[in-house]
């Protein structure tokens, strides 16, 4: 029996790998496992409560697994900046990374697909591929670092051993209230501002893109180690994001470019006036610097293996639009 098991599985990106395997009829068994419940129920999907920060060992799994064609999704991560104390990023993404390979260990699983991030890479103005130095610069992004080398030692150890590491840029699509469909929010409403320069380069991937590379890098390729960045390719300038959102959308007014530091105190402002409101909660000065941060992000195992890229900017988002333009609303 081929068994797949998504770690952090109920999050946005395990909901839609699950859809998609579902689709696909990849597995005859899944099994969702994640400290929080899931709020999408598939059927036939077996749910399982567990923290990734604890022993993973005593998950059951079905006698008659089939440990060379089974996966382990390795999804499980904390993420959100700002959100949390620094140690939480290296309790959870280190640990859960040990305690995944420990449970791929004792139950000989030989296959992981793994989520890393570009935060590993800091920022990069100039484009950066799977060759590049590392240098992080928060706590999340060294975390995932480390956490790739967890997973690689994995690999290494028996030849056996499959492994796909992906490094995605921020993931956008339906159903998602995350920075995209915010920004496209904003330029509806005229309150969003290019972060200083209109010309940086912020990578980004529309979900199903993602998933598309996923299933490639997992189902079509044999390499027994991949490490793949994902970002639409070409990724735009920001200028050119705004201008394909006004055209899409049918807006006339402009887009103004503000100086960081003026945008940053002016988070701080808020944050002082609207924290005690509950209000203004993710206009906060360590997002509002994110958001001018350039990540540069050039997608090369992907374009040299000869993956089709369906999704640019524009096109990921008229097809957003034509599954859930509720979204939109």
């Amino acid at each position: 029996m081929k068994v797949c098991l998504l770690f952090g599985g109920c999050g946005y990106i395990g909901s839609k790998i699950i859809e998609r395997l579902l689709d696909k009829e990849l597995f005859e068994k899944i099994i969702q496992i994640d400290i929080k419940d899931p709020t999408i129920i598939f059927k036939d999907v077996e749910y399982i409560n567990a923290d990734v920060r604890e022993s993973l060992l005593d998950i059951k799994l079905p006698l008659n697994i089939d440990k060379g064609g089974s996966w382990i999704f390795n999804l499980a991560a904390i993420h959100r900046e700002p959100g949390h104390e620094q140690k939480e990023y290296f309790d959870t993404n280190i640990n859960g990374a040990k305690n995944v390979i420990r449970f791929a260990e004792a139950k000989g699983l030989k296959n992981i697909f793994f989520t890393s991030s570009i935060a590993p890479y800091g920022r990069s103005i100039e484009p950066r591929t799977e060759e590049s130095m590392l240098y992080s610069e928060t706590p999340y992004g060294i975390s995932k670092g480390y956490a790739e080398l967890i997973h690689e030692l994995w690999q290494k150890n028996d030849e056996e051993n499959r492994l796909v590491i992906c490094r995605p840029c921020v993931i956008y699509g339906p159903g998602d209230p995350g920075n995209v469909l915010r920004m496209i929010r904003g330029i509806k409403a005229g309150t969003f501002f290019f972060p200083g320069s209109s010309d940086i380069i912020k990578g980004y991937g529309y979900v199903y893109g993602l998933i598309d590379s996923i299933e490639f890098t997992c189902f079509e390729k044999e390499n027994s180690i991949i490490l793949y960045n994902y970002a639409e390719n070409p990724v735009l300038p920001m200028k050119e994001l705004g201008l394909i959102i006004r055209k899409i959308f049918n807006i006339k007014r402009g887009i103004p470019s503000i100086p960081i530091p003026f945008l940053v105190f002016l988070a701080f402002i808020i944050q002082i006036v609207g924290k005690p409101l509950g209000k203004f909660a993710s206009v906060h000065p360590v997002r509002v610097k994110k958001a001018g941060f350039p990540t540069n992000i050039k997608p090369e195992f992907l374009i040299k293996n000869g993956f089709k890229f369906k999704y640019g900017f524009e096109e990921s988002l008229k097809h957003w639009m034509s599954i859930a333009p509720e979204d939109f609303k």
